[in-house]
Parts: C-alpha cells; sequence; structure tokens
C-alpha cells in the first residue's frame, strides 16, 4: 500500500493498488520456503497448480513429527491403525503422552487422506484433550489440518471449511509462541480467502461460499488472539508489512462486498484484533514503542482502510446496524491509533534512512511527519464529515452511541491532529444531546462533561476558535435553517447551537465582546422568536364580570405559573421553544449581563418588529444569570454580584413599565381604545407618557387585529418578565412592589382574557418569590400605597383611567377587611360621577360594579342558604295558614289598613319619599313581630348605604343615551336590589323611584336593553314581592304579551340561524321570566289568562324546541296559579 502523500480519489483504484502491491511482495516473500510456499504462490495467482507427487509432503514445521515412523515424535511406537471412531463419552487426556496417543491415530489417517470425515474425526478426539497437553502437541495437530486446509486440486469447500474450525479449535486451546508459524498460518488462511477456484468443471469449482469464508475468518480471528505479545508484534514488523496489508485488504473486501451479516461483522471484528483493539482481555498493555510501531505500520493501510470503512458505515440500512456499528468502532480506533497526538509529537521531522537490507520495504513504510499529518488531517477532515451526518440520523440507537464513542475517542486522542475535523465531531455529539434514546443521551453528556472538566476549549485556543466560527456560522444560517428544515430538523440545530454555546462556557465571552458575532447571534434569535400574531381568538377573548369565571383563571394561572402557551411563525412544537429559552439562560449565565442587556434593550426599543422577541429574551437573560432552570456543564469564573442582577433587572423592570410600552392598543372596543389613546395619543402600538401635554395629531383609526394581537403578546411577555424577575430577586423583590404592583393589578383586571390571566400568574409568581400566602395578602398588605394611587389617579381620571382596573382587582381578590379603605375612595367616585357623568360615566360604573359584586360576595346571602331560606318561608305560610281562625276582627282590621297603605305606597299617591321611607311597613314585618322596631327607624350598615347610594345614582344614568352606559346600569342595579333585600323599607322606595326609568327600557329601548331591563325586572320581584303586582299588570305585562303574540309568525317562519339572533333570545328570555314573575307576584286570573294566551301560540310545533319548552312551562305555571284562583274553597268563601 501507498501512503497518504499521493492519495488517489479512486477508492476502486487505491483498494486494488493496495491489494495487488501487498499481494506481490507477500508472495514473492513465500518463495523460500520450498514446495508448500510454491503451491499457496500458483494457487493466489490463479494458475493451475503443478501439484507435488502423493508422496511428497510439504516441509515446514510440525511435518517431521507426522510423517516419522511408528515410535518417532514423541518416542511413542504405535501403528497408526483405522482408529476408533469418537464415542460419545471420551475420557479427557491431560498428559501429552496419552494425549499423542489419543490424536496419533487421526492425525495420520488425515495426513494419508484429506477428506471431511477425517478432519471430523480429529476434532472429535480433540475435544478429549486437556488445554496443557494440547499446547505441547500444538504443531503436531496443526501439520494435517494445515494439509487439508491447502489440499492440491480443485479446492473441496467442505474440507477446506472443516480443516478451518478445526484450526479455529486447536488456536482457540493453545498459544501461539512462534512468529514464522503464525506467518505461515496467516499466508494459508490468506490464501483460502484470496485465491479464486480452480477452472474448468471440477466439484468445488465456482466463489467460496459464505460458509467457508465464515470459517477461515474465524480462524483467523482465532490465529490473532493466539499469538503471544511478542509473537503478535512480529507482523508490525517492515519485512511483515506485505502479508499484512494483504490480510487488511482481504477483510475489508469482506466487510464491504459480502451480503451475508454475520460475515461481514466477523471480518470487522478481525480488523480490529489485527489493530490490537479487541475487547478481550486476553493481549497485555501495549508499552509506547510499540504503539508507535504498530501507528507506524497501519499509517500504510490508513487510505484504503478508511476509505472502505467508510463505504461500510454510510451503506445502505438494510445491511444492518451491527455493521455499521462495528465499522464505526474500527474506523475510530485505527484513526485513533495512527493519529494519535502523543505517537505524532514523538515523529522526527525527517524520514530515518533504513538499512541495505530493508531498503526495498521500507518503502512501503510511510513517515508520519508534520506535511503528512496535515495532509492526511484535512482528507480525513471530508470522511468524518461524511460520517457524522449519516450516522448521526441513523435509525437505530446503537449506531448514534457509537457515533458518540467515536467523537469521545477522537477528542481525547487526537485533539490536536484533529483540530478541524472538531467542527463536524463537536456538531455530532451537541446534535445527540437531546436524543430521543435515554443512553445516548446520557453518553453525549458524560462526554460533554468530560470535555468541559479537562477544559480541553479554555486551553485550546485553536479549538475555542474553531467553536467560535461555527457558532458565528450557525447564527448566519440560522434564521434560513428556521425557514427550511421542520420541527425535527428545527430540534437538531438549535441543539448544535447550544451545545456551541455549552462547550465554549467562559469562553463565550470572546464570542460575545466581537460585534459581529454579537449582531449575528441577536437578530438570529429575533428572527427565530418571531411571533405568530394573525390568530384573532387572542383579541377576541373577553372577560366578563367576576365571581366563579374568574377564580377558574386564578386556579388557571397557579398551575401555569403565569406562562402563555405562545405560538411561533417558524415553528410549532413546544421542545424547540424550551431549546430556545436554555439558548438564552445560558448565554446570561457566561455572558457579561450588562453587555446583553444594554444590547437587548436596544433592539427593544429599535423596532416595534422586535420588541416581543427581545423582552422574551431579556426575561431569559436574567433567569439564566442567576442560575434559575439553567443547564451548563462548567461554572463560570466568577459569580455573578447579586447587585448586579437588581440593577439590570430594576433598569428592564421601568423599560417595561414605561406607559409608551405598558399602555398599548388591545381592543377595537371603542369606549378602551379612547382609554389607551387617552394615556397615549401618539400611534396604535406605542403610547407616550402622560405627563406629556402637548397637542399630538390624532391616532389612526384603522387598527388592524394583527397590531392589537401583538401588542397583547408584548403586554403578556412583560408580565411574564415581571413574574420572572420576582423569581430570581425572592424578597428582595418586595422593595421593587411599589413601583411594579401597581401596573400588574392594573392588567390583572384588563378585559383581555390573555392579558388578565397572565397578570393573575404573575401575581403568583409575586407571593410565592416575596412569601405571602396568597394574591388576597399581597393585596391587603400593600392596600395603604394602592388605595393612595387610585384616590390621586381618579383625581385625573381623563389621563389615568386604568385606576379604576386597579380598585377593580383588589375588590375581587380581597375580603370585607379592605371595605373601610375603600370607602372614602368610593365617595370620591360618585362624587365625580355627579360632577362629570357625560364623560366618565362607563368608567366609573366598571368601579361601581365591582364595588357591588364585592358587596354581594361578602354580606350578600349565599346560594347555599337560598333553599333553607325557601323551606322556612313555605313553613311559615303554612303555620299562618293554620293559625288564621284564630285571627281577632282587629287584626283582621290592622291588616287591610296596612294594605290600604302599602297600596298607596305602590300607585305613588304618598307626597314625599320621605313620607314614604316612614310610612312603609310590611306587613309580613308586623306579623312577625309587632313589638319590634321598624327597620326603616335602624340605621343602615356601611355596605348597605353604600349600596342605596349607588343605586340613587344609577336612577339618574338609566336614561343616558349611551347603551353602553345604560346595560352597565342595569347590570349594577340588579347588583344594588340584592344588595338591599334584607333591609326592605330601603328597598321599596328605590324600587318606586326606579319603575318609571325601568318601564322605558324594558317597552322602548333596544332589544339588548330590554333583555338586560327584563332580568332586572326578574330580580325586583323576586325581592320585593307583591308590590310590583298592580305595576307590572298595568305598564309592563300588556306590552309583554303583545310582543310575544308579534313575533311569533316570524320565529315559526325562521330558520336554524334564527336561534342565534337577539330576537329569539329576547323571546327565550321572556318565556322563561313571565312563569317565574306571575308565581312571585301572585298575578290574578285575568293576568294568567293574559299570559297564557300568549304562550299559547308557542306551543306549536313550528316554533323552536327551546321556545316551545319554555312556553310549556310558563303555561304549567299560569295553570296553577289559575286552578288556585278558583278553587272550590275560594269560590264558597266568596259566597259566603
Amino acid at each position: 500500500m501507498r501512503g497518504l502523500s499521493g492519495w488517489p480519489l479512486n477508492p476502486a483504484v487505491t483498494r486494488g493498488a493496495c491489494a495487488v502491491r501487498a499481494a506481490a511482495t507477500f508472495l514473492a516473500a513465500l518463495a523460500p520456503h520450498g514446495p508448500f510456499g510454491r503451491f499457496v504462490a500458483l494457487r493466489a495467482r490463479g494458475f493451475p497448480a503443478s501439484l507435488p507427487a502423493a508422496g511428497k509432503r510439504p516441509a515446514g514445521p510440525g511435518a517431521a513429527a507426522a510423517a516419522a515412523p511408528a515410535g518417532l515424535g514423541l518416542g511413542l511406537g504405535l501403528d497408526p491403525g483405522p482408529g476408533p471412531a469418537a464415542g460419545p463419552a471420551m475420557a479427557v487426556f491431560d498428559t501429552p503422552r496419552e494425549a499423542f496417543g489419543a490424536l496419533r491415530p487421526a492425525c495420520v489417517r488425515l495426513t494419508q487422506a484429506q477428506t471431511a470425515e477425517n478432519v471430523a474425526l480429529l476434532r472429535a478426539r480433540l475435544a478429549a484433550v486437556g488445554a496443557a497437553a494440547l499446547q505441547e502437541l500444538q504443531e503436531y495437530v496443526l501439520y494435517p489440518l494445515r494439509l487439508a486446509l491447502t489440499s492440491p486440486g480443485p479446492r473441496r469447500e467442505r474440507l477446506v471449511q472443516s480443516a478451518a474450525r478445526g484450526l479455529a479449535a486447536v488456536l482457540g486451546a493453545t498459544r501461539l509462541r512462534g512468529p514464522e508459524l503464525l506467518r505461515e498460518l496467516l499466508a494459508e488462511l490468506c490464501a483460502c480467502l484470496g485465491t479464486p477456484p480452480a477452472p474448468g468443471p471440477a466439484p468445488g469449482a465456482g466463489p467460496a461460499s459464505e460458509e467457508l469464508k465464515l470459517a477461515v475468518v474465524e480462524a483467523l480471528h482465532a490465529l490473532i488472539h493466539s499469538a503471544d505479545g511478542d509473537v503478535i508484534l512480529s507482523l508490525y514488523q517492515p519485512p511483515a508489512l506485505h502479508l499484512l496489508g494483504f490480510t487488511v485488504s482481504l477483510l475489508l473486501g469482506l466487510a464491504e462486498r459480502e451480503r451475508a451479516r454475520q460475515l461481514k461483522i466477523s471480518a470487522l471484528k478481525c480488523l480490529q484484533a489485527l489493530v490490537l483493539r479487541c475487547e478481550c482481555q486476553q493481549h497485555r498493555q501495549l508499552r509506547e514503542d510499540e504503539e508507535q510501531q504498530c501507528g507506524d505500520t497501519f499509517a500504510s493501510f490508513l487510505p484504503g482502510v478508511v476509505l472502505a470503512l467508510s463505504r461500510v458505515i454510510t451503506a445502505d440500512i438494510k445491511q444492518g446496524h451491527a455493521t455499521t456499528v462495528a465499522a464505526l468502532r474500527v474506523f475510530y480506533q485505527v484513526v485513533g491509533l495512527v493519529m494519535a497526538d502523543e505517537q505524532l509529537a514523538r515523529i522526527p521531522e525527517n524520514k530515518e534512512k533504513p538499512s541495505g537490507e530493508q531498503s526495498g520495504v521500507s518503502k512501503l513504510v510511510v513517515h508520519r511527519g508534520p506535511d503528512w499529518s496535515k495532509n492526511t488531517a484535512e482528507k480525513l477532515s471530508l470522511l468524518l464529515h461524511k460520517i457524522v451526518e449519516r450516522s448521526s440520523v441513523h435509525s437505530h440507537w446503537k449506531v448514534r452511541l457509537e457515533l458518540v464513542e467515536l467523537v469521545h475517542h477522537l477528542v481525547r486522542n487526537c485533539r490536536q491532529s484533529l483540530v478541524d475535523s472538531f467542527t463536524h465531531l463537536l456538531k455530532a455529539v451537541v446534535g445527540l444531546v437531546n436524543d430521543e434514546n435515554s443512553e445516548v443521551q446520557s453518553r453525549c453528556n458524560e462526554v460533554l462533561q468530560h470535555i468541559a472538566e479537562q477544559q480541553l476549549v479554555a486551553h485550546n485556543r485553536a479549538l475555542a476558535d474553531v467553536l467560535s466560527e461555527n457558532l458565528h456560522s450557525l447564527a448566519t444560517a440560522l434564521p434560513r435553517l428556521m425557514n427550511s428544515q421542520d420541527d425535527t430538523g428545527k430540534f437538531a440545530t438549535l441543539s448544535l447551537l447550544l451545545g456551541y454555546l455549552k462547550l465554549l462556557g467562559p469562553k463565550v465571552n470572546i464570542v460575545l465582546n466581537s460585534a459581529s458575532h454579537l449582531h449575528r447571534l441577536s437578530k438570529a434569535l429575533m428572527q427565530v422568536l418571531e411571533l405568530d400574531v394573525t390568530d384573532v381568538k387572542i383579541v377576541e377573548d373577553r372577560r366578563w364580570g367576576s365571581g366563579s369565571g374568574f377564580e377558574g383563571s386564578l386556579q388557571h394561572g397557579v398551575q401555569k405559573g403565569g406562562c402563555q402557551k405562545k405560538y411561533f411563525r417558524f415553528f410549532t412544537e413546544e421542545k424547540v421553544f424550551q431549546l430556545l429559552q436554555q439558548v438564552c439562560r445560558v448565554l446570561g449565565y457566561y455572558g457579561n449581563l450588562y453587555l446583553l442587556v444594554d444590547h437587548f434593550l436596544g433592539l427593544y426599543s429599535e423596532s416595534a418588529l422586535y420588541r416581543k422577541q427581545a423582552a422574551m429574551v431579556l426575561n431569559e437573560l436574567i433567569a439564566g444569570a442567576a442560575g434559575v432552570g439553567v443547564d451548563v456543564l462548567q461554572q463560570r469564573e466568577v459569580p455573578l454580584d447579586g447587585d448586579d442582577i437588581k440593577g439590570a433587572i430594576t433598569s428592564v423592570l421601568d423599560e417595561y413599565t414605561d406607559q409608551a410600552n405598558w399602555y398599548l392598543v388591545t381592543s377595537i372596543d371603542a369606549e378602551e381604545a379612547s382609554q389607551e389613546l387617552s394615556v397615549n395619543p401618539s400611534g396604535l402600538a406605542a403610547l407616550p407618557g402622560a405627563a406629556c401635554g402637548s397637542v399630538l395629531p390624532p391616532p389612526d383609526p384603522c387598527v388592524t387585529t394583527r397590531t392589537m394581537n401583538s401588542n397583547i403578546w408584548q403586554i403578556c411577555i412583560q408580565l411574564e418578565g415581571v413574574g420572572c424577575f420576582a423569581t430570581v430577586l425572592g424578597k428582595e423583590f418586595r422593595l421593587l412592589l411599589l413601583s411594579a404592583l401597581y401596573p400588574v393589578l392594573e392588567k390583572a383586571g384588563d378585559k383581555t382574557l390573555l392579558i388578565s390571566e397572565t397578570a393573575m400568574g404573575t401575581l403568583v409568581d409575586i407571593c410565592e418569590a416575596c412569601s405571602y400566602d396568597s394574591v388576597q395578602c399581597l393585596i391587603n398588605e400593600n392596600s395603604d400605597y394602592l388605595v393612595n394611587g387610585i384616590s390621586l389617579n381618579l383625581r385625573h381620571v381623563a389621563h389615568q383611567p386604568h385606576a379604576s382596573q386597579v380598585l377593580d382587582t383588589m375588590l375581587r381578590h380581597s375580603d370585607a377587611s379592605l371595605l373601610p379603605l375603600v370607602e372614602d375612595v368610593i365617595q370620591d367616585v360618585l362624587s365625580t360621577l355627579d360632577q362629570s357623568y357625560n364623560h366618565q360615566a362607563s368608567t366609573f360604573l366598571g368601579v361601581l360594579h365591582s364595588l357591588m359584586a364585592a358587596l354581594v360576595k361578602w354580606f350578600g346571602p349565599s346560594r347555599s342558604e337560598e333553599p333553607q331560606r325557601r323551606q322556612a318561608a313555605e313553613r311559615q305560610s303554612g303555620t299562618l295558614g293554620q293559625v288564621q281562625a284564630a285571627i281577632t276582627g282587629q287584626e283582621v282590621e290592622q291588616f287591610f289598613l296596612d294594605y290600604v297603605r302599602q297600596k298607596q305606597v305602590a300607585e305613588g299617591n304618598l307626597s314625599d319619599s320621605g313620607d314614604e321611607e316612614a310610612d312603609e311597613v310590611p306587613p309580613v314585618a308586623k306579623l312577625e313581630s309587632s313589638n319590634s322596631d321598624t327597620e326603616g327607624e335602624t340605621p343602615l350598615p356601611s355596605h348597605a348605604q353604600l349600596a342605596k347610594d349607588v343605586m340613587g345614582r344609577c336612577i339618574h344614568l338609566l336614561s343616558d343615551r349611551s347603551l353602553r352606559v345604560r346595560l352597565k346600569v342595569l347590570d349594577v342595579l340588579e347588583l344594588c336590589v340584592t344588595m338591599l333585600h334584607p333591609h326592605r323599607n330601603h328597598l321599596l322606595p328605590m324600587a318606586h323611584r326606579v319603575w318609571p326609568a325601568l318601564v322605558t327600557r324594558l317597552i322602548s329601548d333596544d332589544p339588548l336593553a330590554v333583555l338586560r331591563a327584563f332580568k332586572v325586572l326578574c330580580t325586583l320581584a323576586q325581592k320585593c314581592g307583591d308590590f310590583l303586582r298592580q305595576r307590572f299588570s298595568k305598564d309592563v305585562l300588556p306590552k309583554l304579551t303583545s310582543s310575544l303574540l308579534s313575533q311569533a309568525p316570524a320565529s315559526a317562519r325562521a330558520g336554524p340561524v334564527y336561534s342565534h339572533t337577539l330576537a329569539f333570545k329576547l323571546q327565550l328570555a321572556v318565556l322563561q321570566g313571565l312563569g317565574s314573575l306571575c308565581e312571585k307576584l301572585d298575578m290574578g286570573e285575568s293576568d294568567l289568562n293574559k299570559v297564557a294566551d300568549a304562550c299559547l301560540i308557542y306551543l306549536s310545533a313550528k316554533q323552536p324546541m327551546k321556545l316551545q319548552e319554555a312556553a310549556q312551562s310558563t303555561s304549567v305555571s299560569c295553570r296553577t296559579g289559575s286552578l288556585i284562583e278558583v278553587s272550590p274553597c275560594s269560590e264558597k268563601a266568596a259566597r259566603g
């Protein structure tokens, strides 16, 4: 074989040249061995063999002993005879004399006649001989087997195969102690593999079978293992170079061209043993000079070996993973032997001149000088790139695991000579860190940890430069790869990026200090992290009301930790995003925090296109700098000071909560948009601070869904950042609550569902970081300065419209202990509402709605008490019925007087409201306790007084020209009625005052307002009872029944889409509510008949099913009431 200095590009030519040159020298060297060698040479060249006479036997070791007359050899005069056949149970012969007696007949018979049966007989006798005895008779037994292996005439495969297995058995039980015998046996076995069959139609003509080749390869394997250390090393001397080359060439040919998997694997394992890198414990550890000798020898074969093995490694996957694994193992062991840094360091620059006897052979020996090493490393880099690309995506995990071993072996032994190949080697191990197989993952982490612990990158400037350039190249190509690859490819690419950063470790600052590298890396992250902002649902999802719906959101936020699932433009897999998070955290852990924060804050302010991505990177950088959730291979050189982290957090937090970045347009709702623009009239997404009093141009009214979606995500990412900062600082974040808590509470009250949920998650993170038991504790313990801020901002509501959201959040997540603190604020709200209801009524009504919802939650009757109260009322009515007969005439007279008074109040015949409040005493209260004081004389509790004050303001706003205001007023009214229910003397006059405006809303308003007003009417009827009977019968019922009758034909003709219209919802609400209204108000027979007539038409099968069911329920209620009204007992009482 030639050296690498003239490495041909054609693999076939290379293999052929290696084989021809090695075989020619090898066969020429066999000539001195006499007739035996000539016979082998003739067969190897493919010429017809001039066979010696039958009586002539080849000379060589063991020939004399085998051909000796009886009584010679070991001094035993035994006639060979026919020899007994091998029995099933034979004694074990432990002494050489006994063994010779047992083996000689079979050896003589095989020497006389080379047949497969005689070989089988000898193998059977060998099974009964001990290893020690067989060692003494090794050459004597090997001779007939060698004779059968190289028998003249046409090749008999069965015989050769059997002889090869016999050889393997003998060699497996003995040690070979003669270098000459080793070379002869190696030549004879190679001749069996390398010679073509004899020409002509003779039996055995044709290519050798796979079974024969497998048997010969196994014999070769046994031969190499049986040779002692000094004996096997004789093969690596220059005189044996031709024979060794021929053997290597044959084994490579079998591994590459054969189709049988077992044969290919056996050939590769035999080649591995020939490199003295087998996995057995029989071979001793080589000394440095012996390693050097082997490396010099195999340097001559390196081109052919690596080219052939690379073809095996990258061959079709059908060959099986075991073949690929074996080829990979041999590849890195050969390369690691020849290119070892320790060996190359001992090679002199100039080749020593050989002596005259070795001058011919020495031409084949390669000098591993600097030029040769450099040239070879360049060519190996191409092969390694090809192998890594193919093996790293192999479907079987054992191939990927062996690739990791290849990297580990070469990095450990060839870090200087193969430094140019480290790009591919590190790419392999880094890319497999997140492999789907746990064993591959574990081994990759171990290899990377070893590289980090040995500080191979830190102490190797060339390697650090290679990694830096690789990182720069990858960052440059990252946007393109993210566009072109699928999620699996993107995951692999980002794993590579993360691995480079981990391997660089503290040296990453070398990369970051380069403006070009930092610019490339940051712009790549900005493009990869681009969010998909086309989902309309983000804008459409709104938060309505409070109570149970919000409790679910709070629990959701606690579970998710405030982190919302994001949808990116260039990938969909969550694991890809997690890799990007790790990339940013590793940068924050090793990098200069001030440099990184300043750079990405610059990108944050540079363009709205980068703002969301920059905020995400900043959040992860600070988390990584604090060591939160970061996975690294080595510790940083200097721990980061806590003041540095706090300073970086303060600067980022100030930027986040700046009004230009905090108050963004997130809804097309005119009211909310006007609030945002009142704070920031500069445009769609960026809103300047309220302190700016200059008159700016009006904003562009065309706000796209994409812009609002982008703004929503930006606010959410900034909120997540606040939660992240709290987690990093822990209890020290309490010092920043003064500037951070109020803005977060604003967003918790936002109408956009995504923003409010994220803000609640942030509040939970703050509670956990600052050791608060709950959000309620957080609000209560900081309520003093929060209430002060709300009060100040409500006085400048035109510039600070979000104060109501803070108060709303506080009320929804606190308890009754907060009420004394906010009473003054509520009074300020009511006073401001009286003065400027035309401009800020909607905002203040939102505050009042939150207040009333909180009061109902804190002081109102619970739902669990309602069934008990209903049962108590039924029991009370039963008791009243039982004692009815015992009522005296005076009591009857008093009852009618009270009834007349209540009727006058209901008809509005009293002079003023003060008299009404003084005179109105419900009859039920009198029946319960005739001696007790009236409720009107009892002072109202503070919460009830607040409800009464709020209800008084709402009465005036029921006629507001804004539909939005009217709807909010109706919602607040319903809560006020619920809150005043226990205080009947105050509720009834307020109901009297609200009735005219409510009737207007019921009979002549927008259908949406009618629907809401009807809901308020049902609540009033439930709380006030028969107080509204006459008013309802006179003012409302005729309009409702006529409306139902007029709309019935339209609903009967409508299709399935009609159920989604507002008209259908109004019909359904009226039909469902009329029945309960009639029951609560105890309506008369004529009114019940009107309702029944209106419901009758809705019982038609043409009506929608829901309307039929509602009409049926109301009809049953009306029929039941009518039967009670005209029952026989009632008629008899009337006649009496």
